[in-house]
């Protein structure tokens, strides 16, 4: 469970944030929408792609890691839901990025019960 939920949350966040450093056309109308500034984008794309290595060194070598990149990947998505609310984007982008804290959420349990 632990390798199937964690190699699944790694390819997700590495897409996503490989996504935002290269500014994909589809993302960048959702990024408006919830007022993120377009220069944010690497930045964001920086952390989710930190995330992504942080699990996969807990998942090989230092499980400690693991742990503490999906409490920063649960802290991100935390903080990317309540930006879509406060600009009352409820687009497609908005349940992404609930489906992605939910992921980030269950990674962390069960990185947590592994430890």
């Amino acid at each position: 469970m632990l390798a199937a939920v964690t190699i699944f949350a790694i390819v997700a966040n590495f897409f996503s944030g490989a996504g935002a450093i290269f500014r994909l056309k589809p993302i960048l109308p959702a990024m408006a929408r919830a007022g993120v500034p377009a220069s944010w984008l690497p930045v964001i794309g920086a952390l989710k792609l930190a995330g992504a290595v942080g699990l996969l060194v807990g998942l090989l070598w230092l499980p400690w890691v693991g742990v503490a990149a999906a409490v920063g990947l649960v802290l991100y998505f935390v903080c990317a839901v309540h930006t879509h609310l406060l600009a009352r984007d409820y687009s497609s982008q908005f349940y992404l990025a609930l489906f992605f804290l939910a992921l980030a959420s269950v990674t962390l349990g069960v990185q947590v019960v592994s430890s």
